[in-house]
């Protein structure tokens, strides 16, 4: 009996771009498929409209393609996915575990500010709840006042319908998942409307993701990934979260610290194979 086929994605966001940790990030994934004799795939992940645009997909799609990546269907673009997350949203709702949060940012630093104690997390300070334990009533006068709000998780509550759950990640081995520790995730705004959290496992759901390839900067993500798939019923991939490749000043490559990027790399005569050396990649 033959062992189930790999099946792998590499998911870039177009805002900006690539550098050598994505030629890294993508060649690991693809490298993964074919050693399962699965199926390797593209995802752009273009959901935030305020900082994603056209020309670095088209760009990266041309930089992935001179890199050697060969991807098995055409690549899928998240911003055709808004039916799914908001259906997904309202099945959230409907079990009672969303919340509208009409908190700016000032309202929740002068909240972490004056608190004795204020936990931290992955991301930061926690979201300190100031608006889980409003009234039906009071979230009906601001949203008719027109007050712009979010809709978070109420995690803790969520936990309570899952109970104990578990992942798997190819290096560290078998997870107990702690979602609490984000506390109650913003998974839509007004402006967005979904999360990188909600948007990202629905669709490796949907593209029948068996192994979840990234970098161990997104580890603690994944804790909370696995509440979401058991609260939407999804099924559970394995993860293998793979070292990340840092600069001379020991910081992990990215687009904001101005890390080079492979279409510089390009004009300044690298060949692919160059950049896959740069990148840590052995052919």
């Amino acid at each position: 009996m033959s062992s189930p086929k790999e099946t792998t994605r590499f998911a870039p966001s177009p805002s900006g771009h690539l550098h050598l940790g994505h030629a890294y990030s993508g060649l690991f994934s693809e490298q993964a498929a074919r050693q399962g004799n699965g199926r390797f795939l593209l995802r752009i992940e273009d959901i935030d409209s305020t900082r994603c645009r056209p020309h670095f997909t088209r760009e990266m799609i041309e930089d992935l393609t001179w890199l050697g990546l060969e991807w098995d269907a055409p690549p899928l673009l998240q911003s055709s996915r808004s039916d799914a997350y908001a259906r997904a949203l309202k099945h959230l709702s409907h079990m009672e575990l969303l919340y509208p949060c009409f908190c700016t940012r000032a309202d929740i630093k002068a909240e972490i500010e004056g608190s004795a104690a204020a936990p931290h997390g992955p991301d930061g300070p926690l979201y300190p709840g100031l608006c889980r334990h409003l009234t039906p009533k009071e979230r009906q006068d601001r949203e008719a006042a027109g007050l712009p709000f979010a809709l978070r998780l109420d995690v803790r509550r969520a936990q309570t319908v899952t109970g104990p759950l578990t992942w798997f990640d190819r290096e560290q081995g078998k997870m107990t998942a702690t979602p609490e520790i984000f506390g109650d995730v913003v998974l839509a705004r007004k402006d967005i409307g979904t999360s990188y959290h909600l948007a990202v496992t629905l669709d490796d759901a949907f593209q029948d993701i068996t192994l979840v390839t990234r970098g161990e900067d997104l580890f603690q993500a994944t804790h909370l990934h696995r509440l979401l798939q058991a609260l939407l019923e999804l099924p559970v991939p394995q993860w293998h979260h793979h070292s990340l490749i840092q600069d001379d000043q020991g910081r992990r490559l990215a687009k904001r610290h101005g890390a080079l990027s492979l279409r510089q790399l390009r004009s300044e005569g690298k060949s692919a194979r160059d950049v896959r050396a740069m990148a840590g990649w052995r052919d």
